[in-house]
């Protein structure tokens, strides 16, 4: 291996890490204000670029016919739980939320569906088309045991990603597509060429980091979602209602797997099934920062990445081995870090 190989390799592995950071922040806030490990994230990720590359190609986005029928089923679930509690009168206003939101950038994709679009409109509408997915979801499933334990919940998680698979081989089939670059200009860097789609994923995941960061620190969504992820007890004293932090948690992290499928669409051929392998990878940066540190994350997907893209480089069929491996001396350092913790408690 050069070093101009070796530099080449590290930037597709930063590229690659950006996406996996994007992906890792979103399951770190939702396990940290919802207790959920949100497997199903990378799915989310998958079908924006398969919604993408269907607006690029003219045809309607089977993810029309997936966000009309979760939200029918939402709101049933939500009428039904309603109607249990005596609080009927509160049923329009979960019938806006439930019904007519979602439905609102489905029926705009509907009626599109054909046209000649411009790049931006097709990405705007694609996002929106997804925003709607993990609340829904987590109104469907996760809600009705949102006081189970955290095992149960991962269950649950792990049969929905099984659930939407199947979901998307029946409303994308098992064609694999990969959309335009969203930048095709080339720059030269110290003799290394550097594409700018690379530079915009990496612009990218620092933004929407930096974003996520101000949110978190200088707003009063981003305090009330901190106080429910600390405590969620405390949290429903000081009026702050955990249902309603978890479906804000729930958006945030949509629009992130759903930026996350923008940029990766061009980079790398998507299929219906593809997201779970994205999400997996993400996971193995969040759990090397203990799904607790959003810093911790990001350092931990870019690692990812860098493993990925070497290990590619020096047998391609054992870099997943190589990058999930890495979960095995993580989780004993943390099992044995926990372990000496709970000593520490226990002799005072």
């Amino acid at each position: 291996m050069t070093g101009e190989i070796a530099a080449i390799l590290a930037m597709d592995g930063v590229a690659s890490g950006a996406i996996y950071l994007l992906i890792g922040l979103g399951l770190v806030l939702i396990f940290a204000v919802t207790r959920v490990i949100f497997v199903p994230f990378g799915d989310i990720a998958a079908f924006t670029a398969l919604s993408l590359a269907s607006l690029e190609t003219g045809a309607r986005p089977g993810t029309v016919g997936l966000v009309a029928g979760l939200a029918l089923l939402a709101t049933l679930i939500e009428g039904v739980a309603l109607a249990r509690a005596g609080e009927i009168g509160r049923l329009p206003r979960a019938v806006f939320f439930y019904l007519v939101l979602p439905l609102l950038p489905a029926a705009a994709v509907w009626m599109v569906a054909g046209m000649t679009l411009s790049m931006p409109v097709r990405i705007a509408l694609s996002l929106a088309l997804v925003l709607p997915i993990a609340p829904l979801l987590d109104r469907i499933v996760f809600r009705p045991i949102a006081d189970a334990s955290v095992l149960l919940l991962l269950t649950v998680a792990v049969a929905l990603h099984f659930a939407l698979s199947g979901m998307g081989l029946l409303f994308f089939g098992p064609e694999g597509v990969r959309t335009k670059p969203l930048a095709d200009a080339v720059f030269d860097v110290a003799g290394l060429i550097v594409n700018a789609q690379m530079l915009l994923i990496v612009i990218a995941a620092i933004v929407f980091s930096g974003l996520l960061f101000l949110v978190f620190e200088y707003t009063l969504l981003g305090k009330a979602l901190r106080a429910t992820a600390v405590n969620r007890t405390g949290a429903r004293l000081v009026g702050i209602r955990p249902a309603t932090t978890g479906t804000i948690a729930y958006v945030l992290a949509s629009l992130l797997a759903g930026i996350s499928g923008v940029l990766i669409a061009p980079v790398t051929t998507i299929f219906y099934d593809s997201g779970f392998l994205i999400g997996l990878k993400a996971f193995v940066g969040a759990i090397i920062a203990g799904m607790t540190s959003y810093p911790g994350t990001a350092l931990g997907s870019v690692l990812v990445g860098l493993l990925e893209s070497y290990a590619s480089f020096w047998s391609s069929a054992y870099k997943e081995v190589v990058v999930f491996g890495v979960l095995i001396p993580v989780l004993l350092w943390r099992s044995l870090s926990m372990a000496a913790t709970d000593d520490e408690e226990a002799e005072e």
